[in-house]
C-alpha cells in the first residue's frame, strides 16, 4: 500500500509540474513588479480556455499532493 501512495504521490508531482511550466505568466517578470506590473496581482483577471484548466487542474494536483504527502508521512508509517 505505502509503494502504490508513493508512486502516485510521484505521478502527481511531475503532472503538476507540467501544468505550472505550461500556464501563461500574469506579469512581466521582476521588472514588471518593481515598475508597477504588481498592480495586477491584486486585480480581477480571470482566467479563460486553456488557462482555466491548467489554473484548475494546479490546483486539484497541489490538494491532491498534500493528501498523498500526508497519507504517506503520517498513516502508513
Amino acid at each position: 500500500m505505502a509503494g502504490l501512495v508513493n508512486v502516485l504521490l510521484v505521478v502527481d508531482a511531475i503532472i503538476m509540474i507540467a501544468f505550472v511550466l505550461l500556464q501563461s505568466g500574469k506579469s512581466a517578470g521582476l521588472s514588471g513588479a518593481v515598475s508597477g506590473g504588481a498592480e495586477q496581482l491584486f486585480g480581477k483577471q480571470k482566467a479563460r480556455g486553456a488557462d482555466l484548466i491548467l489554473h484548475r487542474g494546479t490546483i486539484i494536483t497541489g490538494i491532491l499532493f498534500f493528501l498523498l504527502a500526508f497519507l504517506s508521512a503520517y498513516v502508513l508509517q
